[in-house]
């Protein structure tokens, strides 16, 4: 297990830019990634699956981040996503066969749908992480929220929170990364008193279990700890909510981000009609 952790942790960071993809309304973002997240998640197809990706990866180039930095927290739990997959390729060749059966040595049996189905969620996962992380690699924090509470703005109408929601986002945002450095500041803490935290496998995960129960309680007390003080800090500052405020960063779309939008649903269509699989 690593020591640095914050290097491996992607939501909550930016990387300033002048791509094409910086320059974009954070509400286009916003609408693309959920565009891509709802196609990613519901495509039974690996051959559409492998064309988001492809497409996804071609969007990390565009906005000039590298992909190993983007990729490096799928790389680092590869293996104990590939030992987890390796399981459900054992159930379902046993309880939802199909396929031509590859592989059958007494208990165990491998068939050619299962296997299908792993490499569809190994992609469908590594999908999701690039998706979510980059907006906020790309985008300021402070932009996404006003681009989430725009977006929830219609809601408002009837009764929807907008503006609460957009701070429990920017808020969660801004917590990631300090929680990240929390946890570890104890880990190094653990390891500099005799632990063996920092020289665990993954092919231990008892010795990880037992060693991961002594930073779970000063986690969660320093987590409490800071939200408790941001709420005192609010209250002490008189805030009200969002009725009645006004806002220093205005956002202000272009017909780029009319086209983006339309084109990245003309692009999701045009997969699923082509692949030949629609939804689960």
């Amino acid at each position: 297990m690593s020591l640095e952790l914050s290097r491996n942790i992607l939501i909550g960071q930016y990387i300033p830019g002048d791509t094409l993809i910086h320059r974009l309304d954070p509400r286009t973002k916003i609408l693309c990634t959920l565009i891509l997240l709802f196609a990613v998640s519901f495509t039974r197809s690996l051959l559409a699956a492998v064309i988001y990706l492809v497409a996804i990866l071609a969007l990390v180039g565009l906005s000039r981040i590298p992909v190993t930095f983007v990729l490096r927290p799928f790389i680092r739990g590869l293996p104990v996503i590939l030992f987890f997959l390796s399981f459900s390729v054992l159930y379902l060749s046993w309880f939802q066969p199909g396929g031509v059966v590859l592989i059958e040595w007494g208990l165990m049996r491998v068939t050619s749908d299962a296997l299908l189905q792993a490499a569809l969620s190994l992609v469908r996962l590594m999908s999701i992480l690039l998706l979510v992380s980059l907006p906020t690699l790309t985008t300021r924090i402070t932009e996404l929220t006003h681009g989430v509470e725009l977006l929830l703005q219609p809601g408002a109408r009837i009764g929807l929170p907008a503006h609460e929601l957009a701070l429990v986002l920017t808020i969660a945002l801004r917590f990631v990364p300090i929680l990240t450095e929390e946890l570890e500041r104890v880990i190094k803490a653990q390891a500099s008193r005799g632990g063996e935290i920092g020289e665990l496998s993954w092919k231990q995960p008892r010795q990880i279990a037992q060693s991961l129960l002594p930073l779970v309680v000063p986690l969660f007390v320093n987590a409490f700890r800071r939200a408790e003080e941001l709420a005192v800090a609010m209250e002490a500052r008189g805030y009200l909510g969002g009725r009645g405020r006004t806002k220093f960063i205005q956002l202000h779309g272009s017909w780029i981000d009319i086209v983006v939008t339309v084109a990245m649903l003309v692009f999701v269509v045009s997969v699923w009609y082509a692949t030949g699989v629609w939804l689960l």
